[in-house]
């Protein structure tokens, strides 16, 4: 499989340090080049033309913000991950903006970063659950009303679908074609997104915000498929 690609953009070597080995632990990822500010990243970029970048926002000469949405203009299919230690609405709202495709917090672990860099190179978006979170309150208290899929990437709608039709983690892993383990780091990352801890929670969400029908939870017509 080819690897996915992936440029560094900050304007500290030892978060450049930190990331890079984090990344490299991480079975076809790949690590093409280092920048430590958003003038110096969009000419890396054009030279080693990666998959996706790892953007910092506060950097000299250009921020992350601004090198994102020229990166974005320039280069069509190249995806951004912003990182910051911020998880306000503003900072959020002004990095998809720009053109991102994912936002993380700096305090992200490997696991949640390869899951980033997964689902961005997919095609799909992906916000740090914390950050989630935030916008789902956010959300709620202007509408009154609950949160929303939108905030999930595509396939953790996938997972929370086939959680909902009452499947068993290995079938929803050969369903999509992803490890056992990646089912249940999905499973996690929902429940932390969502603020629901038990599965039957998922599936009343599931169902309330459309993405099942009544019909279609265990309870109808599916034969029962036992744990999840």
């Amino acid at each position: 499989m080819k690897p996915i690609r992936v440029l560094l953009a900050d304007d500290h070597a030892l978060i450049r340090a930190g990331l890079r080995a984090l990344l490299h632990d991480i079975a076809g990822i790949e690590v093409v080049a280092e920048a430590s500010d958003g003038a110096e990243a969009l000419a890396l970029i054009a030279v080693n033309r990666p998959d996706i970048v790892l953007m910092d926002i506060s950097m000299g000469r250009m921020n992350g913000l601004e090198a994102t949405a020229r990166a974005v203009e320039q280069f069509p299919g190249l995806r951004v991950i912003v990182l910051s230690m911020h998880d306000t609405e503003e900072y959020v709202c002004h990095a998809l903006r720009a053109g991102a495709a994912g936002y993380l917090l700096k305090d992200t672990g490997a696991v949640e970063l390869e899951l980033a860099l997964r689902s961005v190179s997919e095609g799909g978006t992906y916000l740090s659950p914390a950050v989630s979170r935030h916008l789902v309150s956010d959300y709620v208290r202007r509408t009154g009303g609950s949160g929303t899929p939108a905030l999930l990437t595509p396939r953790q709608r996938e997972v929370l679908r086939l959680i909902a039709e009452g499947h068993t983690t290995k079938q929803i892993a050969r369903l999509l074609r992803i490890s056992v383990k990646t089912v249940e780091t999905h499973r996690a990352q929902l429940m932390g997104r969502l603020g629901i801890h038990e599965i039957a929670g998922l599936v009343r969400y599931a169902i309330r915000e459309g993405v099942v029908t009544a019909e279609e939870e265990p309870g109808g017509p599916r034969p029962p498929q036992g744990k999840t």
